[in-house]
């Protein structure tokens, strides 16, 4: 029989690390879902794995905070290795860069690009030891395109990209692969406040959004066995905008 394998899921509690936390419960792992201010979102995730039959957990700490992030992780790890990490976790705080605080900038980029490290690093040596891992990171069609508003998402998610690569490049002898998915227009609730059907249409060449489910199927087959000679990728769910 399989040992069953751990994954992580940064954001869990949010629309797409929600759909991501339910398809790898689906496959058969056990699933930590993170949250930080929302605790309770992703107990309702936990909740809803687990009354399908499937094995979840949920977790609270701040991805920009090392020392946190280190002591939740040591947690986990006492319990098992953890073979599987979803980098989802990210914010948004849009505006021109000629009228950017510096707090909205910082604050988007410590996100994605400290929480990527603070989380994948103390997990590396584990995985490295055991020559089997998955890590993904969720990106953003702004990291390919760029986008107006969003000069500091657009250089979180593009740095998010240049890690994956060379982080690919540094494990791949140890049977762990790196890959990035990049969304394009995904229905969630906080899209849906900020483009209307008429935007969709004209931004988008399949004329609709995507699906958090459909971004969720990427990622499971990402982690999966099928998925072992691909890494160091940047794979667009995006409606063909890119």
């Amino acid at each position: 029989m399989a040992m069953i394998k751990r994954a992580i899921v940064t954001g869990g509690s949010g629309g797409i690390g929600a759909a991501v936390c339910e398809a790898l419960a689906r496959d058969g792992h056990h699933v930590i879902v993170h949250g930080h201010r929302h605790m309770d979102r992703a107990q309702t995730v936990v909740d809803a794995i687990c009354d399908k039959g499937g094995s979840a957990e949920a977790i609270a700490f701040d991805v920009t905070d090392r020392e946190q992030t280190a002591a939740a992780l040591a947690t986990l790890l006492e319990a098992g290795p953890i073979q599987m990490i979803v980098n989802n976790a990210g914010i948004y705080s849009d505006g021109p860069l000629a009228g950017m605080e510096p707090s909205d900038w910082e604050t988007v980029i410590d996100v994605s690009l400290k929480g990527f490290f603070n989380v994948t690093q103390p997990l590396l040596l584990p995985m490295m030891q055991m020559r089997w891992g998955r890590i993904v990171s969720i990106t953003s069609v702004s990291g390919l395109i760029g986008n107006r508003g969003q000069v500091n998402y657009a250089a979180a998610k593009a740095g998010l990209h240049g890690a994956t690569k060379a982080l690919a490049l540094e494990v791949a002898s140890r049977g762990i692969t790196v890959n990035a998915v990049a969304p394009g227009l995904i229905a969630t609730p906080a899209t849906d406040q900020l483009f209307d059907k008429d935007t969709i249409t004209r931004l988008v060449p399949m004329k609709r959004a995507g699906t958090a489910q459909e971004v969720a199927g990427l990622v499971a087959y990402l982690v999966s066995d099928s998925a072992a000679y691909i890494s160091g990728q940047i794979i667009s769910v995006n409606g063909a905008m890119a």
